[in-house]
């Protein structure tokens, strides 16, 4: 049965009628719909832009389907309608497209420096067999690529970049001439300052970066995707750290605490910001509310960090919002999220695919 919804449809901010038939939105009307919503803020359905369905909490790979489909349930119950998987050492193609659970963008397996990962996550290959790697990781996924540009090196006892910088531009390029875009997982400067000059599509986390390369990054066009939410963990990362990498961990509290004021950079110099929370591994799913209001609290206005998190994410992820032939995906809040974020954590209706999910 067609759905018909009535309220403040963003980011037009025009009060209007939509129908939804089956999975599309149309704006003509639909004898016999059924009416869903009449009030309240119609927001394109939500993106965690940087999420993990193939790790389960607590840092181990998933061992069945079913719990891929628990955990993007989750995030469907948050009014997240659409996930960008950085990365999955179990392969799931056969969720692409299943009616109850949002639309995916997907990495295939995390291409690392060997021994310089989270253990049974990544396929770990040494500088000549990067780009082999990266043309195989696009295959797996579906327009994506994740690249792990560095961790910490346990013989310097600090982070350190996995390869060296013609290794990573070859990385991108093959990407690229896979037909994919590449992400990069970076915490360190040196890290992100290869791969920015590598013209790699998404910079992941990217507490190393500095003013200057902001700036690149608003020139090329890169996409930056925080990960406040999980960035504040660093402070556990660094007590388990210091007994043994003191210099590690004192890094890695100097990175957490200058970060809000990087992101602020970021958004001021214009660089593309996407929402992201990292679930899997140690972030729950289901927290982009929070990840948003961490970002409103770096000094992102609401407005913005809403954008981020719907209708721009969802352009470029090729997910289309609320315009006539566009995907039936939505959310109603109560009041304008754009003044108050807070009423993210609690929608009245979400949709998706045409399917009341609440």
């Amino acid at each position: 049965m067609a759905l018909h919804v009535r309220g403040t449809v963003l980011p037009d901010d025009e009060v209007r009628d939509l129908w939804l038939v089956a999975d599309r939105v149309t704006f003509e009307p639909v004898r016999g719909a059924e009416t869903i919503a009449d009030g309240g803020y119609l927001v394109p359905g939500l993106v965690d832009a940087h999420c993990h369905l193939g790790i389960a909490y607590g840092t181990r790979p998933i061992e069945s389907l079913d719990e891929a489909r628990d955990l993007a349930a989750i995030d469907r119950d948050a009014g997240v309608l659409a996930l960008r998987d950085a990365g999955s050492p179990y392969p799931y193609p056969e969720l692409d497209d299943e009616p109850g659970i949002p639309r995916l963008a997907r990495a295939g397996r995390h291409i690392a420096s060997p021994r310089r990962y989270l253990r049974d996550i990544g396929v770990e290959v040494d500088a000549p067999d990067v780009a082999a790697a990266v043309t195989a990781q696009a295959k797996a996924g579906t327009g994506w690529v994740k690249l792990v540009a560095d961790w910490i090196d346990r013989s310097v006892g600090d982070l350190a970049p996995s390869w060296d910088a013609s290794t990573m531009a070859a990385a991108v390029e093959a990407a690229h001439a896979a037909g994919a875009r590449a992400a990069v997982h970076t915490f360190s400067e040196e890290g992100v300052l290869a791969m920015v000059r590598a013209g790699v599509d998404s910079v992941e986390h990217g507490t190393g970066l500095t003013a200057d390369l902001v700036d690149e990054m608003a020139r090329r066009g890169t996409a930056l995707v925080p990960t406040m939410i999980n960035i504040k963990t660093f402070g556990g990362i660094a007590d388990r750290a210091r007994g043994r990498f003191p210099g590690y961990a004192d890094h890695m509290i100097a990175l957490r605490d200058r970060f809000p004021a990087v992101v602020r950079s970021a958004y001021e110099a214009g660089v593309p910001i996407y929402v992201g929370t990292d679930a899997g591994g140690g972030i729950r799913h289901g927290l982009a509310a929070e990840e948003m209001l961490t970002l409103h609290e770096a000094g992102i206005p609401a407005a913005e960090v809403l954008a981020s998190a719907s209708w721009r994410a969802r352009a470029w992820l090729g997910f289309p919002g609320l315009v006539e032939g566009g995907l039936a995906d939505l959310v109603v809040y109560p009041e304008d999220p754009r003044r108050n974020l807070a009423v993210t954590r609690h929608p009245d209706r979400i949709v998706l695919r045409g399917r009341v999910i609440r």
